[in-house]
């Protein structure tokens, strides 16, 4: 594979061209022509589809499209571009049975395929949601960790330190980081399981130095720093830097791609295909071990409406099927804590993320961006879910997937917002309210009775 030195030297030399065109005259009629040229069409009558045909013609759309097009780097105004070869040569040399966490709770990173009995790896947190106390964060990665089935944490973020409002890029953003590390581990520690690892790196921090920062208090080389791309096929200096660290520290690195639905990338046939061309890019660029995509409606800014349970189902099959780099994809509901709703839209987007080879992240309620709108009920929820559909067939998640968008398809727009963390579990104790417990108790019932899915007991308290 490629050296990062060269990725670096490409980005200095590459064509030099204004972001705009890249946008206008590159990335769009490049990504239309692959698109009308394989037939990628949308199906909202199966939003999780059951074609390997078409899976692998959206892995050719979007290795012609990568070569093609490449990746701008915006502060060098040019583009980086890679060969066939070089793609194919990186794609073979990718990472898979990557060793995450220390001692008992040390596991290998599976790479699975479509409809694979495989149990997929779970990452159980907030998704880097906001919380607006040091207390709550602690508490809520202990609850995390308490899962059974978790393989992974992902941290909350902090807002504020010691009342003052973080602000990216100033000190109170490198304390925030380092405070976030600390209280994690402590959290670990609570909770008996202090190797499992943290695989959102530093959810507070938002540039590399913040990043650095947190990192030497407490992230290890068998945890992971989550580093991103930009829309669309974009990436900065910023996240350069934070992949130089890494590699320079040993670091395991999430590569992360949130394409937008209704952004550049246009409907669900071109978001598909950017989304699996992402994939190589993470090898090339990002040197990830694991790719990390969360295709997002651009309107509603969640993951669980059908175009984009479509868009991510149909990727998940062109890259697992075609590529031995793991995916594990994050999701974000629109509904928040304490609501029948959010649970409906995990289990909707996180049965067609696994029956189509996908490991999941989950723990954005609420989009992910309402401050403590977060819960450990709903990672619980999702990591039974998704034990519980490993093997399962597409044709019946596809059935139980379009009856689930029956549920809660009409409301996207105007989610249930719910309670608060500190309105649904007490604060003092980190458990949640009996209420919480019974709604969780229902919506598990009617998930056995009326789907069939045969859901594990991943808590103490449940």
């Amino acid at each position: 594979m490629l050296s990062f030195e060269t990725v670096i030297e490409r980005a200095f030399t590459g064509l030099l061209c204004s972001e705009q065109d890249f946008e206008l005259k590159v990335f769009v009629p490049n990504l239309r022509r692959v698109v009308d040229k394989y037939a990628i069409k949308y199906d909202p009558e199966n939003p999780v589809p059951a074609d390997d045909e078409l899976a692998d013609r959206v892995w050719a759309a979007a290795m012609e499209f990568l070569s093609e097009t490449g990746v701008y780097c915006t502060d060098t105004e040019r583009i980086i571009r890679f060969t066939n070869d070089e793609i194919e040569q990186a794609l073979k040399g990718g990472p898979c049975g990557v060793v995450f966490g220390e001692g008992k709770d040390a596991k290998a990173m599976p790479r699975r395929l479509p409809e694979d009995k495989t149990p997929p790896w779970c990452s159980v947190g907030a998704g880097g949601s906001p919380v607006s106390s040091e207390w709550n964060l602690l508490n809520l990665v202990k609850a995390y960790a308490e899962n059974s089935l978790g393989d992974s944490i992902t941290t909350p973020s902090l807002t504020n330190v010691d009342g003052q409002i973080i602000v990216a890029g100033s000190p109170l953003a490198l304390e925030g980081a380092i405070r976030t590390i600390l209280l994690a581990r402590e959290g670990l520690r609570r909770a008996g399981r202090p190797g499992m690892p943290i695989v959102n790196g530093v959810a507070t921090g938002v540039r590399a130095q913040e990043h650095i920062a947190g990192h030497r208090f407490g992230i290890g080389k068998t945890d992971a720093l989550e580093i991103g791309t930009i829309h669309e096929m974009k990436v900065d200096f910023d996240s350069l830097n934070k992949v130089a660290y890494s590699l320079a520290m040993g670091n395991l690195i999430f590569a992360e791609n949130g394409v937008i639905l209704g952004g550049l990338s246009g409907g669900p046939a071109g978001t598909a295909v950017v989304t699996a061309a992402y994939n190589p890019v993470d090898l090339l660029i990002l040197r990830g071990a694991v790719q990390h995509p969360f295709p997002t409606h651009f309107d509603i800014g969640t993951t669980s409406t059908r175009d984009t349970i479509w868009a991510r189902s149909l990727a998940n099959q062109a890259v697992t099927r075609n590529s031995p780099v793991p995916v594990v994809n994050i999701g974000y509901a629109g509904a928040g804590p304490m609501t029948k709703m959010i649970f409906y839209e995990f289990t909707a987007w996180v049965i067609g993320a696994v029956v189509s080879g996908g490991s999941i992240e989950v723990g954005g309620s609420a989009r992910g961006i309402t401050l403590d709108y977060t819960s450990p009920m709903e990672p619980l929820f999702a990591s039974e879910v998704a034990h519980a559909v490993a093997g399962m067939s597409r044709g019946e998640a596809n059935g139980i997937v379009v009856a689930l968008l029956e549920k809660y398809e009409s409301q996207l727009h105007h989610p249930p917002t719910g309670q608060r963390y500190q309105e649904c579990f007490d604060v003092s104790s980190g458990t949640p309210s009996k209420e919480f417990i019974e709604l969780y108790r229902q919506v598990r019932r009617e998930m056995t009775e009326q789907f069939g899915l045969k859901l594990q007991h991943a808590s103490l308290y449940l």
